[in-house]
């Protein structure tokens, strides 16, 4: 399914592909997101084969992605998108809330996690936090990431890998701040920001924020100051 280019700038919305195999929720959300003021739906997929065809077309601003679809799942849909489209940010929306599915599709590049019974309302202030570079998840959800965080675990991250600064910035990562914030609090500029992150991911050998937050966290004693912000 495909929609008409907004009448105003692209530039100036927010634009939103969804990928959901089921019809009555899929059109719900195309419903949901053109209903709301400086949003448009660019395309509406029913399985990760349309999606990587449409998808890489539009190149639209934010993806939610269901992790069941009818073939290839929506965590290896998730995946292939942020190798080819890196600016594209992908929500999982979903009905899955085991900590196995949750891990593998934040390995996967997604930058939040929410379940389906979220209201209307948290799902468009998702889209709103990960425009922010935020990374949204359903409290329930983010409560079982702090749990797994605090159990033991062998994954540390080498502290000698890491500059004193680029910790500095991984710690306020780990605490949800967006660049903006990060590069306000440390006196630095936002390009300086993003450098470090670059630095910090290829270090770390991980793929963006959320999964650089979650090895961080898991290297971390269970009462540090990251893990306890998040527990808040």
């Amino acid at each position: 399914m495909v929609f008409a280019p907004p009448k105003a700038p692209e530039s100036l919305m927010t634009t939103v592909a969804i990928v959901e195999d089921n019809a009555t929720l899929r059109s719900f959300l195309v419903d949901l997101i053109n209903a709301t003021p400086g949003h448009r739906c660019l395309c509406a997929c029913g399985s990760a084969e349309e999606a990587l065809v449409q998808i890489p077309q539009h190149q639209p601003n934010v993806v939610l992605m269901d992790i069941h679809l009818p073939r290839q799942s929506g965590i290896e849909c998730t995946a292939r998108l942020r190798h080819e489209l890196p600016d594209t940010q992908v929500i999982i929306l979903t009905v899955y809330k085991n900590i196995e599915t949750i891990f593998e599709a934040l390995k996967a590049g997604a930058c939040g996690y929410l379940l389906k019974r979220s209201k209307e309302s948290e799902i468009l202030e998702a889209i709103a936090e990960v425009r922010a570079g935020g990374a949204p998840m359903t409290s329930e959800i983010a409560r079982m990431l702090v749990r797994s965080f605090r159990e033991p675990s062998s994954a540390k991250v080498p502290e000698t890998a890491l500059s004193t600064r680029e910790t500095e910035i991984l710690a306020q990562l780990a605490e949800g701040l967006a660049n903006k914030e990060i590069a306000s609090k440390l006196s630095i500029s936002v390009s300086t920001v993003r450098s470090h992150l670059l630095h910090i991911y290829e270090k770390l050998h991980v793929r963006g924020r959320t999964e650089a937050t979650a090895k961080f966290l898991r290297s971390r004693p269970a009462d540090s100051p990251a893990q306890a912000a998040l527990a808040k």
